[in-house]
C-alpha cells in the first residue's frame, strides 16, 4: 500500500523529501510512480493544464506539506509576516520563510539532527531538546537570534542521538546557524537573509490575497 506521503510528492508532482533517506533510494515513489495517484494508466504521462490559482494552490500545498504544519498555522504565518512586514522592514515571502524556518523542529532538522521533519518533530515533542539550556517540547516554538539549541544531557545516551557528533561533522547548516558537532548544539546567529528551497513565496502571498 501505498504511503500517504509519497502519495503527496506525487500530486505535487516533485519529491518533498518527507521520508528521509528514503527519497535518496531507487524505492522512492517519485522514481517508480512519477504519476498524480489516482490516474489511469493512459493518464499517466501526462499532467492536465494547471491554472494561475491552481499553481499558487499546489506551491501552497508543497511547502505546507514540506514543514507539516496545519492550514491554520500556515495562514498564521503568512498573516503574521503580512502585518510585520512595516515594522521589520523585512518582505512579506521572505518573513513568511522566517517563520517556518525558525521552528524549532525544524532548526533540529537543519543541524543533522533528524533526517527528515517529521522525525524532528518527535525528536522535539519527546523532550530531547533544550533551548538556552530549557527544556522545550513545543515542536512550533519560535526560536531567535542568540538562542541556543542542544540535545539534552540525560538524552545523549540514546540510540537515536549514538552517531549525532559524527553525523553533524558532515552536516552542511544554513549560514544564520553556528552548529557546534562536537557540543552537539547549534547558535542562531541570525534570521535567514534569503529563501532557498526553490520555494515561491509570492504565489502563496498570492494565494491568500484573494
Amino acid at each position: 500500500m501505498m504511503d500517504k506521503k509519497c502519495k503527496i510528492c506525487r500530486r505535487a508532482g516533485e519529491k518533498l523529501f518527507l521520508k528521509g533517506e528514503r527519497c535518496f533510494t531507487p524505492k522512492c515513489a517519485m522514481n517508480t510512480r512519477a504519476y498524480p495517484p489516482g490516474k489511469l494508466a493512459s493518464e499517466k504521462k501526462r499532467r492536465s493544464p494547471i491554472s494561475e490559482y491552481g499553481i499558487q494552490m499546489r506551491e501552497k500545498q508543497k511547502i505546507k506539506n514540506i514543514y507539516g504544519v496545519s492550514e491554520k498555522q500556515f495562514v498564521a504565518y503568512v498573516k503574521n509576516a503580512e502585518t510585520s512586514a512595516v515594522n521589520t522592514k523585512v518582505m512579506p515571502a521572505l518573513g513568511a520563510y522566517i517563520n517556518l524556518e525558525t521552528r524549532l523542529d525544524n532548526v533540529v532538522f537543519r543541524m543533522g539532527l533528524a533526517k527528515s521533519r517529521p522525525l524532528a518533530r518527535q525528536i522535539v515533542s519527546h523532550g530531547h531538546i533544550l533551548v538556552n539550556g530549557k527544556k522545550i517540547n513545543i515542536p512550533s516554538h519560535r526560536v531567535r537570534v542568540g538562542d541556543v539549541v542542544a540535545i539534552r544531557e540525560g538524552s545523549k545516551s540514546s540510540k537515536l542521538f549514538s552517531e549525532a557528533t559524527n553525523k553533524l561533522k558532515d552536516v552542511s547548516s544554513p549560514d544564520w546557524l553556528a552548529l557546534d558537532a562536537t557540543k552537539l548544539e547549534a547558535k542562531v546567529n541570525s534570521f535567514p537573509k534569503e529563501i532557498e528551497g526553490g520555494f515561491d513565496f509570492a504565489k502563496v502571498l498570492e494565494f491568500y490575497s484573494k
